[in-house]
């Protein structure tokens, strides 16, 4: 199996590849990416990859053996994005300046789901269906999160602050699924009258007290 690299990223022949060449793979994984929004996984072809940016199934097998490949790259890619929500978990929670780094963990954790819908919804969905490729994509984007997020629950608890009963993992756990899956379907909400506005606030106050102990 080929080993997808987006920091020196490869032919299938496995030859390092020139600038034209990047080029040319990153329009393909872009228009991947696009048409993601338009139709699933599972209907997509080389083929219309390939047409979208005007060049041939060929040009697009120099680069990737199938199109999961391409969403698995642009999965990888993705992942980097999320540097930042960890910043925000590793400072110190505390006072009104805590709840708002919750505030911000929960609204960029959901701008980043708006911002890579197609191609998160379909990771997490190869990832369900058994594909360890996308799994371990998954499991490593999401971890960078969740470890924090564990180590500062724990940090609370060690302080008499949260439940000794509680487990860290298990509760960072939880509160990354939840994070994801109201980011995954906030727009579903909106013809109840759920905004986001109102999806972020409520979901910041329960990781906060769920963190640190303190009522929000």
């Amino acid at each position: 199996m080929t080993t997808v690299s987006n920091q020196h990223p490869q032919a299938i022949d496995g030859r390092r590849l020139g600038r034209r060449a990047q080029l040319t793979r990153r329009k393909l994984l872009d228009a991947t990416a696009d048409l993601l929004h338009q139709q699933g996984i599972l209907e997509l072809k080389v083929v219309d990859v390939a047409r979208s940016v005007g060049t041939s199934p060929a040009t697009f097998y120099q680069y990737f053996q199938n199109v999961d490949e391409a969403v698995l790259a642009l999965a990888e890619e993705v992942a980097e994005e999320t540097h930042h929500l960890t910043a925000l978990i590793e400072e110190p929670w505390t006072g009104r300046r805590g709840l708002e780094l919750a505030r911000q963990l929960v609204d960029g954790f959901v701008s980043y789901w708006d911002a890579h819908r197609a191609v998160l919804r379909t990771r997490n969905l190869a990832a369900e269906e058994g594909d360890q490729r996308f799994r371990k994509i998954r499991v490593q984007t999401l971890s960078r999160i969740t470890d924090p997020l564990a180590a500062k629950i724990k940090q609370q608890q060690d302080a008499g602050r949260v439940s000794a009963e509680m487990t860290p993992y298990a509760a960072a756990s939880a509160m990354v699924a939840m994070m994801e899956r109201m980011a995954a379907y906030h727009f579903d909400l909106e013809p109840r009258g759920l905004t986001r506005e109102a999806v972020v606030e409520t979901v910041s106050r329960i990781v906060y007290q769920t963190v640190t102990g303190r009522r929000a």
